[in-house]
């Protein structure tokens, strides 16, 4: 298959957490095209949703899974209301839906010292900002060159959050190791069983029955990937941006996130501890943006 944009897009989203994408639901804005369904033809899938399908990649796609891969059509100009409602044991709660569109009129307000937001650093702070917006709250998502690197969700405490996303993005980073990247696998190893393992390479916490099942996949067994060399290759890490569903309430999420590449912060801001973080951007030389719109998804 050819890297046609869609394609493309499709790939990198699904590599941001290639281990949580099995037996994903792909959502597309675009047409899918055909080089796009082949390579979703060879991931596990159960579904996907789009607003229009070529053709030859209609085909494709039907004969997937036997034919119970769920093919959805999007309705164009769907106008989904502007209360919605959730239910919790026989209480029914309604709201305003959050139909903000994130744009990057909303990263003008640089509260650091450093203020130098690049056009690609905007892209990256939209990018991050709508991903976690319907992504269960609490949530921060980093993002780098267009693409997200790590999503952490659901956690009671933000710095959690900020932990969890923070380990994927080193495993997103550590991917790209040499002794990763060397890994000799013996012939016949599933392509997800082959990304599991090097997730668990990257982790190395193995218990002694587990390792016995991981080293039994390959052809060579490999000398571990040290914590002094993960050290030295995430020293390179940089660029990267996190982006906040609400503000920052103290500082421990911007020390946690100075150590995995971090030099740019996106939230809405309006905390009392807002003077605390931003002295904590400036000492790492990050710059901070208030957007001043929350992104609660419950």
């Amino acid at each position: 298959a050819k890297l046609t944009p869609v394609a493309l897009a499709y790939l990198r989203a699904r590599n941001a957490d290639p281990m949580c994408s099995f037996g994903d639901f792909a959502a597309v804005s675009d047409e899918v095209d055909e080089d796009t369904a082949l390579i979703l033809k060879k991931e596990v899938s159960d579904g996907i949703v789009a607003p229009s399908y070529t053709p030859a990649a209609l085909e494709i796609l039907k004969k997937k899974k036997g034919g119970k891969f769920i093919i959805l059509e999007a309705t164009a100009g769907y106008d989904p209301g502007t209360i919605e409602y959730r239910e919790v044991y026989g209480m029914t709660f309604s709201q305003k839906r959050n139909d903000v569109v994130i744009t990057k009129e909303h990263m003008k307000e640089a509260v650091t010292a450093n203020k130098d937001l690049s056009d690609g650093t905007v892209r990256d702070m939209i990018v991050a900002s709508i991903c976690i917006k319907y992504t269960q709250s609490n949530s921060v998502g980093f993002a780098k060159d267009g693409m997200m690197v790590g999503v952490g969700a659901g956690q009671q405490s933000r710095v959690d959050c900020v932990k969890l996303a923070g380990r994927k993005v080193c495993t997103w980073y550590l991917r790209q190791h040499s002794k990763v990247l060397g890994l000799e696998f013996k012939e016949g190893v599933k392509r997800q069983d082959r990304v599991n393992a090097r997730v668990r390479y990257i982790e190395g916490d193995f218990t002694p029955e587990e390792k016995v099942r991981w080293e039994a996949q390959f052809a060579t067994v490999p000398e571990p990937l040290t914590e002094a060399e993960k050290d030295e290759f995430m020293k390179a890490a940089s660029g990267v941006t996190v982006s906040s569903d609400a503000f920052f309430p103290f500082r421990d999420s911007i020390d946690h996130a100075s150590k995995v590449g971090v030099s740019f912060v996106v939230q809405p801001g309006g905390s009392v501890q807002d003077p605390q973080v931003t002295s904590a951007c400036d000492e790492y030389g990050m710059s901070m943006v208030f957007t001043g719109v929350r992104l609660f998804h419950h």
